[in-house]
């Protein structure tokens, strides 16, 4: 009677095995995400972007990986959506706001606060949907996905280190719309 017993830890045992790679590289991304608040808070705002993207490459691979190596878990999940607030909310809130929003007081810092909120309940609103019944919206994203969401708001910071800002552009008025337009597209919900 005592082999089924076995098998059963044994079975488990494995698949605690296959949860560990792919937690291990979302927790990663997550130290890529903070590391990027470090850059920015001393002004390399090119390094944080450039650790923004490799948090964004972990966030793929750990999916990734955990489907193919079957390690896909509860706690995986809901691990990933902290790290996405972490690397796609509050890391490009931050470099933002070190950046330009700073100079616009409470208001710059409303944004971010908008910004990430805005973050969370995306991702919330994606767990919770992602427990019910499969249907075919499974296939579709219901607003911007938040990687896709913290490139749109360093969009502006991407185009003035990349010295392509041949047009003078105000950022002190073009960084708040797309913070706004961003968080709009995140909590979308579709027509």
């Amino acid at each position: 009677m005592e082999q089924p017993k076995n098998n059963l830890k044994i079975i488990t045992d494995k698949k605690n095995a296959r949860v560990i790679l792919p937690n291990m590289l979302t927790l990663i991304g997550v130290c890529i995400g903070l590391t990027s608040i470090r850059f920015a808070f001393n002004a390399q705002f090119d390094l944080a972007i450039i650790a923004i993207i490799f948090a964004a490459l972990f966030d793929w691979l750990d999916g990734r990986i955990a489907r193919l190596i079957k390690g896909t878990s509860e706690v995986g999940k809901e691990l990933d959506s902290l790290a996405d607030v972490i690397s796609f909310g509050v890391a490009p809130a931050f470099i933002m706001y070190f950046w330009t929003l700073s100079s616009l007081g409470k208001f710059g810092w409303l944004l971010c606060l908008v910004y990430v909120s805005c973050v969370a309940l995306r991702l919330a609103r994606f767990n919770v949907n992602s427990n019910q019944e499969p249907s075919w919206k499974d296939n579709f994203f219901e607003g911007v996905p938040s990687p896709a969401g913290g490139i749109l708001v360093l969009s502006p910071l991407i185009v003035s280190l990349s010295n392509f800002d041949y047009i003078k552009l105000d950022y002190n008025i073009i960084v708040p719309i797309f913070f706004i337009l961003t968080s709009l597209l995140l909590i979308r919900k579709p027509c």
